[in-house]
């Protein structure tokens, strides 16, 4: 017999993080997210949550989770159905903003309850087996000072690469920062940098093209994400392989992209891809574009999503969540562990939530 949905709960926090993370366009102090707990009446509770980067927003984020939450409160938990029932209801409005990303907040919460009612990592429950994933250190915007600090860090602790955001109002303070954390890596770890769409497009591709002998192992989102022709412009422009994908809104922004060649490489986001089902179809857009594919931040869904992915490439860790959770992340020579634990291993320090609720 199928298990019925009993229940949604949400709890909105500020989660914290290790330092700020800086960007170019602002910075990001803690981490709004909304928790998820999808209650069943078999006493499973599936767990995921929802981010967004803006504080202001989280009430906003929080209603929209549990107005799509009431759509499935009742219904048997089979999470592609729940999530064909929901964009039929919400076809007239669409599915991009607030509203996809709590559909994929939820989705992926829905998953982790059928998973763990099979008892298995998600990865498993797919029919895959969980394997090391290659890990980079995701931080934020530092100086050629401030960055060396960031890059032994990130080799202490065990990564294979560092990305690091760019987009300083001068090239010369992006190259210096590049070469100084080039410089700290050495040959120990790869270096990717993210634009965070910050340049125009005569700049992007002028920093682009000065920057293509630095060795760097992508550039990400110089331009707005959806300036197809000009990611595309870019990317053919330069061998350094162009980065993208966190903004993909749904498969079929995914679809899009590839068709125009706008990026070498892709990088969906769990949530903005319309949860555990969207990143699934883009896994197989991927396969069959033959792009590598990598994750953006979601690290607990992201490391057992890219376990079941063909063409996985690299994990982001960006651990948004790592605060309010209690299994600490598994890095190993340069890989990171995917959790053995029924779901996508999120059980949360009750303490925690209760001090950081929003």
């Amino acid at each position: 017999m199928t298990m019925k949905i009993t229940s949604i709960h949400t709890t909105p926090v500020l989660a914290p993080l290790p330092r700020p993370v800086r960007t170019a366009s602002g910075t990001i102090g803690q981490f709004p997210l909304v928790l998820i707990d999808v209650h069943t009446d078999s006493d499973v509770v599936g767990r995921a949550y929802a981010q967004v980067y803006l504080p202001e927003l989280l009430p906003a984020l929080q209603h929209a989770v549990s107005n799509l939450a009431d759509m499935a409160t009742g219904l048997p938990l089979a999470p592609r159905d729940i999530h064909a029932h929901l964009l039929r209801r919400c076809r007239l409005f669409g599915m991009k903003g607030l509203l996809g990303v709590a559909l994929g907040g939820l989705d992926m919460a829905l998953w982790d309850a059928w998973a763990r009612a099979r008892a298995e990592p998600l990865a498993r429950a797919l029919g895959a087996e969980l394997r090391p994933i290659k890990a980079y250190h995701s931080v934020g915007l530092y100086d050629a000072k401030e960055v060396v600090a960031i890059a032994q860090e990130t080799l202490a602790a065990g990564f294979a690469g560092l990305k690091i955001k760019a987009g300083f109002p001068t090239f010369a303070e992006d190259l210096a920062a590049i070469r100084a954390a080039k410089q700290a890596l050495g040959h120990a770890a790869a270096l990717m940098i993210d634009y965070n769409q910050s340049l125009s497009f005569a700049e992007a591709m002028a920093r682009c093209k000065a920057l293509d002998d630095e060795g760097l192992a992508w550039i990400e989102e110089p331009i707005l994400a959806d300036d197809l022709e000009g990611c595309a412009r870019i990317a053919e422009a330069i061998t350094t392989p162009i980065q993208m994908g966190e903004n993909f809104h749904g498969p079929s922004e995914m679809r899009t992209a590839i068709a125009a060649r706008a990026s070498d490489l892709v990088m969906p986001d769990p949530q903005f891809i319309h949860g555990v089902t969207g990143w699934l179809e883009a896994s197989a857009l991927a396969r069959t574009a033959g792009l590598p594919m990598s994750s953006h931040t979601f690290v607990e869904a992201s490391a057992q999503l890219l376990c079941a992915t063909p063409t996985a490439d690299w994990i982001e860790v960006m651990d948004a969540a790592g605060g309010l959770r209690h299994a600490p992340l598994q890095i190993k020579d340069g890989m990171l562990l995917p959790w053995d634990t029924p779901g996508i291993g999120l059980e949360w320090r009750e303490d925690m939530i209760a001090r950081y609720r929003a």
